[in-house]
């Protein structure tokens, strides 16, 4: 049976690492804080970018969707592109790169200049994602891989609860062009940070298209890669019409939905960093827990979340189960490819990229042809599905 530390050997091609270097692993949660930020803000900025560009709402949309499925295709392809660069210098370039892009975002004379920008964001979003998502091995001791991969996730949950809220405000306050110019300086302080702690990170084995069409013969990985499909796209089905539900299912008023997704948002934090405590002991278990959780918290939300209290209560339980989900899947991913981190992790990260907008649109057709609530009855059938893939795979040691 792998251990954790052979695990990590195997990962990199080295020794483990001889300390803990937490300092970049804070630079890399930095980097996920705003690359997050960065992908997710404009839908506080939608109505003031389509009054100053003249475009609709829907086709502002466009800044959100665009990212989106660009970084689903950079998460495998800038890997298999660099070859065998140092991944330092890869991550420093993509900091580089979202930079000049939120810079193109501010000084945009147009709505096709400012989406072609947002190109350069998903470039940059889907590259550092799918190295940073699997660094932790490289920069940690093997018993600390699981609380430092909660710790660069917990930048994906801070940066939902504070990052995207606060430079929506800014936007509303000092205008959309401000919010942007305020993210290229951001990034331009994370590249410096990254620069100050990261060490070299050679390419032990550089991603080649046939190595990630190898990772498809691996049954753990199949295993992830389903039960992150079925997860993140049950998931964002119904929590994309969140707000419809807690006002018409919950009748919890307007005024009240904003504080109730923070709220959501800090119980994902908990729930991030609780699974990373508890995948280090038992990372099957601990998985299985969180997809279970999340089967019952969905449709449950709909049967007995029908008031204020009940619903708001519901609506915790359900972010506290989705906050493990990023780490509780990359850490599978981690342990049953060993010898292949950055090759599944880029896998992984393209296929959560294009789970999220496949969600958003198929529970919109759900909710204009049938109802709200069969959306929320879609999440739980999906993470019920995914927790019987998951069972499937507990006789892989891997994942002991």
């Amino acid at each position: 049976m792998p251990s954790t530390e052979q695990a990590a050997d195997r990962a990199t091609g080295q020794q483990e690492p001889s300390k803990s270097r937490w300092a970049a692993v804070a630079a890399v949660t930095l980097g996920t804080f705003l690359l997050v930020t960065a992908e997710q803000i404009p839908i506080g900025l939608l109505t003031a970018v389509g009054s100053a560009l003249s475009v609709s709402e829907g086709t502002a949309g466009l800044m959100v969707t665009v990212p989106s499925l660009v970084a689903a295709v950079a998460a495998p392809l800038v890997p298999v592109l660099v070859g065998a660069l140092d991944r330092r210098l890869l991550l420093l370039a993509l900091m580089g790169l979202m930079t000049v892009a939120n810079v193109a975002s501010a000084l945009a004379p147009s709505f096709a200049v400012l989406v072609a920008s947002r190109v350069l964001v998903g470039v940059a979003v889907g590259g550092f994602w799918a190295v940073a998502s699997g660094l932790a091995v490289r920069l940690v001791a093997p018993a600390n891989v699981p609380r430092a991969t909660a710790v660069i996730f917990g930048g994906v949950g801070a940066a939902n609860v504070f990052g995207v809220p606060l430079g929506t405000l800014l936007g509303e306050f000092s205008g959309w062009r401000i919010a942007f110019a305020t993210l290229s300086a951001l990034a331009l302080v994370t590249l410096f940070a990254l620069l100050a702690v990261l060490p070299s990170l050679a390419a032990s084995q550089p991603v080649r298209p046939r190595l990630l069409a190898e990772q498809f013969r691996n049954p753990g990985v199949r295993v992830g890669i389903l039960a992150t499909f079925l997860i993140v796209t049950g998931h964002f089905s119904a929590y994309t019409f969140v707000s419809p539900a807690l006002q018409k299912l919950s009748g919890i008023d307007e005024g009240l939905v904003g504080p109730l997704l923070f709220g959501f948002g800090l119980a994902g934090m908990v729930g991030n960093f609780v699974a990373g405590a508890a995948l280090a002991r038992n990372p099957f278990r601990t998985v299985l827990t969180i997809t279970v959780s999340l089967a019952v918290a969905m449709p449950l939300f709909l049967l007995l979340g029908r008031g204020p209290f009940a619903g708001a209560l519901l609506l915790i339980a359900w972010g506290l189960a989705f906050g493990g989900v990023s780490v509780g899947l990359q850490t599978v991913m981690i342990r049953v490819a060993p010898e292949a981190v950055e090759a599944a992790s880029s896998l992984w990260v393209a296929v959560f990229n294009l789970s999220i907008g496949l969600g958003a649109l198929v529970g919109g057709v759900i909710v204009d042809s049938l109802s709200l609530g069969a959306v929320l009855w879609l999440g739980g059938a999906c993470a019920l599905v995914a927790a019987l893939a998951i069972w499937t795979a507990r006789t892989n040691e891997s994942l002991r």
